[in-house]
C-alpha cells in the first residue's frame, strides 16, 4: 500500500464568496496533502464551476472533493461525472438543486443579484449575512457574525460574481444525477442553517448510494469559518474510515 492510497489529495471547492480555505483551517488536516482553489470570477454556469475545478486537479490520480455551500454543489457536479482518482466527496451545507422554493425569494435574488456599487455593499451583503447568520456563530474555535461574513464577501466578491453566481444556483439541478456518485459521500450539516433548509441534505442523502450525514450540533452555516476544528475532525472521521485502495470511476 502506498503513501498515495494512504493519503489522497484533499481538494477544497470554496463557499459562494469564492475564497480559497485559509491556512487556519488547512491546519486541523495536519500532515495530509491539501489542495485548496479560489472560484473563477464572473462564471454563471455550475458545469463550468466544474470544468474548472477538474482541470485545476488535472494531475492527481487520487483525491477528495470537500465542497462548502456552493463549493458543495460543484463538487457534486463534478462527481457525477465520475472523474478518474476520486476516492470519496465531502458535502458541507450544500444542495443538489436551488434550495430556495419560495417564488418571492427567488425573484429576490435575482434583484441582488444585479446590485452594483453602493447599493451591493450596504443592501445586498447585509441582507446575504442576515441569511448566512446562526445563533451559534460567537461559540466556535472563530467567534464570528454577520459582520464578518459581510467583510468576507466584500474582500472576496465582486458584484458582478456574487450576481453570476445567483444564477448559478437558480439553475443548478443534479436530481436527476446523484445515483451517478459512485464515491462514499459525507454530508455534513450544521444544526441551524436558515439559507440552505432540512431538505437539501435529505434529497442528496436519498439519491446518492454510498452517502451518509452528520449533523454538527450547535454550528450554522458558517461552519468552516466559525468551526474550523469541529469541521475538520468530522471530515478526518469520514477519512478513516474510507477503505484503503483507490475507489475509481468506471472508465
Amino acid at each position: 500500500m502506498n503513501t498515495a492510497q494512504k493519503n489522497p489529495t484533499l481538494v477544497f471547492i470554496p463557499c459562494f464568496s469564492g475564497a480559497p480555505w485559509s491556512a487556519e483551517q488547512l491546519a486541523p488536516y495536519g500532515e495530509v496533502p491539501t489542495r485548496t482553489l479560489r472560484l473563477p470570477e464572473g462564471v454563471n454556469d455550475i458545469d463550468r464551476y466544474a470544468d474548472f475545478v477538474e482541470n485545476a486537479i488535472a494531475d492527481l490520480d487520487d483525491y477528495v472533493l470537500v465542497g462548502d455551500s456552493f463549493g458543495a454543489n460543484i463538487a457534486l457536479a463534478l462527481a457525477t461525472r465520475r472523474p478518474r482518482g476520486l476516492r470519496a466527496v465531502v458535502l458541507s451545507g450544500g444542495f443538489a438543486a436551488n434550495p430556495v422554493d419560495s417564488k418571492p425569494w427567488k425573484a429576490l435574488m435575482r434583484v441582488i443579484g444585479k446590485a452594483r456599487g453602493p447599493l451591493y455593499r450596504q443592501v445586498t451583503l447585509r441582507a446575504h449575512a442576515h441569511r448566512l447568520a446562526s445563533p451559534f456563530d460567537g461559540e466556535g474555535q472563530v467567534p464570528w457574525n454577520e459582520a464578518s461574513s459581510r467583510e468576507l464577501f466584500l474582500a472576496n466578491t465582486p458584484a458582478a460574481s456574487f450576481g453570476a453566481r445567483v444564477q448559478a444556483v437558480l439553475t443548478a439541478d443534479y436530481v436527476d444525477v446523484l445515483g451517478q456518485v459512485q464515491v462514499p459521500t459525507l454530508i455534513l450539516t450544521p444544526s441551524h442553517d436558515v439559507l440552505i433548509g432540512e431538505n437539501a441534505s435529505k434529497i442528496m442523502l436519498a439519491g446518492i448510494p454510498d452517502a451518509r450525514e452528520v449533523v454538527l450540533p450547535r454550528t450554522g452555516h458558517m461552519f468552516r469559518f466559525s468551526h474550523p476544528a469541529t469541521y475538520a475532525a468530522a471530515v478526518n472521521d469520514f477519512l478513516a474510515a474510507l477503505p484503503t485502495t483507490r475507489r475509481e470511476a468506471d472508465a
